[in-house]
């Protein structure tokens, strides 16, 4: 007896893990806050643990894209890429690329920006950039070790999706050879990008401190003037969000698919709410379905087409990235990206989008990713980890916009197809 109670007991540190989260991030925010404000340059011994935090997530960066970009390309089948799963995959690329424009323009317009203290080498980067060809070209890699290693992202994610699509070849061939072949890359890369969630998620419980010591670091050398430049950023990200609803998915359903938008917003509602409520686009998808069904959507399209979206549609997430991409540029170089810059983060971030909802924390993970490919990496002891730390300490609130606008996202291109296929029941809509 004396043995279960010792066993039952809990440890003296269990509520830290029993506390949610977002709460223990929000509480390391203000905590780094208050400790930068009140001892300034005393505190600056703390950037270490910041910098672990960062080295932390750059250690996953690879491995992630590589394991979940092929995992989730491998997991459409062949046979489901006729006539629905063409006009999905195209649907979903296409407005989760129109939300990274969006993105960008709000950051243009907003200008959010705190004034951090910026790199020595600012100067240039912009007469440096790439062609719009160099880009496309700098896709294509010539050695996928070297630009594995050397960190080339556009490249990386080209490799992954192209491999991805073969695997899925392979895993429905008739030849039982190719198909256990397949059958066991995809088993092999799913482990791997199983293994990089539970990385994350221990990586996640350390967060909270590393938030606390980024941000004391940024607060103790900037001051208070950084507080405004995160309320902006939050505006900038909503107002974006309910931009995209309005302009793209209103437009969508009303002039492309001619539909009542009341009518589908009443269904759509309730999706939308979950979304914004549990931040999970797939622990929402019960209640996704349910809401396509209540629309006269068949089954065996929203069957695939809304899974396949908690995967690769990632409009909110897009959105967020374009935003805080250009603060983190703002807050470092002081000026704004060029126009080859802003179509590299586009590239980036709408093919980036394909096999990352998954994975906890996947919108600051993208980030990491989008930052690179524009040359603001965040490595430790930057202003550029500095400004990350930032975003990340916020990153919870504009995550509920983000995933809800998500899931919105597809509910509507599934409707879309189903209605211009002529597979959608009328009558639900009376």
């Amino acid at each position: 007896m004396t043995i279960q109670n010792t066993a039952g007991k809990k440890k003296w540190y269990s509520w830290y893990f029993d506390c949610n989260l977002l709460y223990r991030i929000l509480i390391g925010l203000v905590a780094g806050i208050i400790v930068g404000l009140v001892f300034k340059e005393k505190i600056l011994w703390i950037s270490p643990f910041g910098d672990l935090f960062v080295r932390l997530l750059k250690m996953i960066m690879m491995p992630i894209i590589l394991s979940t970009l092929i995992v989730g390309a491998s997991s459409v089948s062949p046979a489901n890429l006729g006539k629905v799963g063409i006009r999905v995959i195209v649907f979903y690329l296409l407005t989760s690329a129109v939300a990274v424009i969006i993105g960008l323009l709000m950051g243009t317009i907003f200008h959010p920006s705190a004034e951090l203290t910026g790199f020595a080498d600012a100067v240039g980067r912009e007469a440096k950039a790439p062609t719009p060809a160099q880009t496309l070209l700098a896709m294509i890699p010539t050695s996928v070790a070297q630009v594995i290693v050397n960190e080339t992202i556009l490249a990386v994610i080209f490799f992954a999706l192209i491999f991805g699509i073969g695997v899925s070849y392979l895993r429905v061939s008739s030849d039982e050879r190719l198909k256990k072949a397949g059958d066991t890359l995809y088993v092999f890369f799913d482990g791997i990008a199983e293994v990089m969630m539970l990385i994350i998620k221990g990586i996640m419980q350390y967060a909270p401190f590393g938030v606390l010591a980024l941000v004391a670091v940024v607060f103790a050398t900037n001051g208070p003037k950084v507080m405004g430049a995160l309320a902006v950023v939050t505006a900038a990200c909503f107002t974006g969000y309910t931009l995209h609803i309005l302009v793209v998915y209103c437009g969508m359903v009303k002039f492309y698919g001619r539909l009542s938008i009341r009518r589908y917003f009443r269904d759509a509602k309730d999706a939308f709410i979950t979304a914004f409520v549990t931040r999970s686009s797939n622990g929402t998808l019960p209640v996704t379905m349910e809401a396509a069904d209540n629309l006269g959507v068949p089954k065996d399209i929203y069957s695939f087409s809304l899974p396949l979206g908690a995967t690769i549609n990632m409009d909110g997430t897009a959105i967020y990235q374009g935003v805080c991409a250009i603060f983190i540029a703002l807050s470092t170089w002081g000026y704004n990206f060029s126009l080859t810059q802003m179509g590299t983060i586009v590239i980036t971030a709408t093919l980036a989008s394909i096999g990352t909802a998954g994975v906890p924390g996947a919108g600051a993970i993208m980030l990491l990713l989008v930052l690179d490919s524009v040359g603001l990496p965040v490595t430790a002891g930057s202003v550029v980890a500095g400004a990350y730390a930032l975003i990340l300490g916020i990153d919870a609130l504009l995550d509920m916009g983000r995933t809800a606008l998500n899931v919105t996202g597809d509910l509507s291109c599934t409707t879309i197809v189903a209605k211009k296929l002529n597979q959608i029941d009328l009558s639900k809509w009376k």
